[in-house]
């Protein structure tokens, strides 16, 4: 297994953990943990034994957002003597920051994401990337760009709006205001609230144990299918889900499936 500069990974009983590791900067998110987080989740996707992931955060925090350290070290990053150039090196820079966190939509199988304590700026655009959110009663999110004199671009803005409606994402977006746990569950923009830190991870990983213990290459249909219908029209997201279908139906998960059923027993997976 690999190991990794600023996020931790553990594999059991088919589900992966991914923990933001910086606990001492409240898990800020510097270039190394941009560039971590596409690689686990590239090896994750890439693991046929692995079926469903979980991401939470090291210590007090889930994350603090972007570090502010790797935002002022940008200008020796990206300068040329050509302003045009200057400015195609930062869009390529922002381009590739989208494409980390399009990691976790890209990974075939179920991220499950757990948040406690801060969820601020990037870690918005982290956990929209998600499949499901969850939090504990200690969360609190805010999109925090606008306080710093700039448009979030990597994610929220083009995500968050179908996770919450429109008219909310647009007020969350442009006064940067906290919302706590209560309000985040009532909005939709988290499934569930635990109690604790320690319920909301246990909780969590109860839910990835049920999705894991499913036909695996269903269940990496369903997300396929899913973040499909999200970005198309549903004449679209039918002809993609019959012709998915047409491919993937008939295979061993579905004889398993059956043949379990039929014989009340659980069922056994190929990964």
């Amino acid at each position: 297994m690999p190991s990794f500069e600023t996020v931790t990974l553990s594999v059991e009983n088919h589900i992966a953990t991914v923990r933001l590791n910086r606990p001492e900067k409240l898990n800020a998110m510097n270039l190394a943990m941009w560039n971590d987080i596409r690689s686990v989740f590239q090896y994750i996707d890439a693991t046929p034994e692995i079926r469903v992931a979980v991401l939470e955060g090291e210590g007090k925090a889930f994350t603090s957002g972007i570090d502010l350290q790797m935002m002022m070290g940008l200008g020796a990053q990206i300068h040329d003597d050509c302003d045009g150039r200057t400015r195609e090196k930062l869009r390529r820079v922002i381009l590739d920051l989208q494409d980390t966190l399009t990691s976790l939509e890209r990974c075939r199988k179920p991220v499950l994401a757990a948040v406690h304590g801060a969820c601020v700026g990037g870690g918005i655009d982290l956990i929209t990337c998600a499949d499901m959110r969850y939090c504990s009663a200690d969360a609190w999110f805010t999109i925090k760009e606008i306080d710093i004199g700039m448009t979030a671009d990597v994610g929220t803005l083009q995500r968050l709006p179908k996770l919450i409606g429109d008219g909310m994402a647009r007020e969350l977006a442009y006064t940067a205001r906290k919302v706590d746990a209560a309000e985040a569950k009532e909005i939709r923009l988290v499934n569930r609230v635990f109690d604790t830190p320690e319920a909301l991870r246990e909780g969590v990983h109860a839910i990835a144990a049920e999705i894991a213990a499913k036909a695996p290459l269903a269940i990496r249909g369903v997300k396929e299918m899913i973040t499909y219908a999200r970005d198309h029209t549903v004449a679209d997201g039918l002809n993609y889900n019959a012709t998915w279908n047409a491919a993937m139906l008939m295979s061993a998960d579905l004889q398993e499936a059956m043949m379990s059923g039929m014989s009340k027993r659980p069922p056994t997976f190929k990964d």
